[in-house]
């Protein structure tokens, strides 16, 4: 597996990390949340020489998929979310579009995604795990071969996500993180919908044990 992360700048300030996987033998690419800045993320595809299976989305706010529409008219692939926020594609007042000054973003999902469901890029399997919290429909992408967990807005490095916005809940975030990602591997690599990626066993003590993260 090959991994590029590109750091978009977006309206919120804080750079949304637009993730692109390419499996080495099969040359089937996954882009996870193109925030935007398509010339770029197509300049990096082009560089991989692949070909665009899926445009992952972990959950449908603006920050994170202002490029699918120009990713997938120039390169192609289906677009992916869970079925809880593909509705919020279409809505300015839940991918919170309306708070920006650009044009409304109105996207279809090629489909809709569950708990559990698997992606596979050539022999790389990849599993779908529903966390709502950050917003109703939240997921996370896990490869067990990679030992690598794709965490959106769910889980960042020493902290979790947003819980003030549409569909948000503070509660289901917590349990999101403590009853399903907490259960895998301590050697997981967490790469985080913004900020710098971190391991799963660093954040543990945090939710396990009640101690914050110091460093």
């Amino acid at each position: 597996m090959i991994l590029k992360e590109l750091k978009i700048n977006t309206w919120i300030g804080d750079p949304t990390n637009c993730y692109i996987i390419l499996d080495e033998k099969s040359k089937e690419i996954m882009v996870i949340d193109p925030a935007g800045k398509a010339d770029e993320i197509i300049e990096m595809i082009n560089i991989l020489n692949g070909k665009v299976k899926y445009i992952y989305l972990t959950h449908c706010h603006s920050d994170h998929i202002g490029a699918v529409n120009e990713i997938k008219e120039k390169c192609g692939g289906k677009i992916l979310i869970h079925r809880y926020d593909s509705e919020g594609l279409n809505n300015a007042n839940i991918n919170l579009s309306n708070i920006i000054d650009l044009p409304k973003i109105e996207l279809e999902a090629d489909s809709r995604l569950d708990d559990s469901d698997l992606l596979h890029l050539g022999n790389l399997e990849f599993r779908v795990i529903h966390t709502p919290g950050h917003t109703r429909g939240s997921t996370c992408l896990y490869c067990e071969q990679e030992k690598c967990l794709f965490s959106g807005d769910t889980l960042f490095r020493g902290t979790w996500g947003r819980t003030d916005l549409p569909t948000s809940n503070t509660e289901d975030i917590i349990n999101s993180i403590t009853k399903k990602l907490m259960l895998l591997p301590d050697d997981t690599m967490v790469y985080p919908g913004h900020g710098r990626a971190t391991m799963l066993k660093d954040e543990k003590p945090i939710y396990l044990e009640l101690k914050p993260k110091l460093i």
